[in-house]
């Protein structure tokens, strides 16, 4: 079984409790990003990927980029 790394592994999001709150989760994910010092193009990529979709989606783009809690 091969592990991939997410693309931003030192970014850190606690999606356990957020009870299927989208926009709490997007808030979240920006928050975390602007921290880490990347900056509108990087949300925006990522944005556009996550709400591409359903709210399952949205977890696994969340999970592709991020270490996720």
């Amino acid at each position: 079984m091969t592990t991939t790394l997410p693309k931003y592994p030192h970014i850190t999001i606690k999606l356990l409790g957020e009870d299927g709150n989208a926009f709490s989760i997007l808030g979240r994910v920006r928050r975390a990003m602007y921290r880490s010092g990347l900056g509108d193009m990087e949300w925006g990529d990522f944005y556009c990927e996550a709400t591409s979709g359903s709210y399952d989606h949205l977890l696994m783009t969340t999970m592709k980029w991020f270490d996720c809690q």
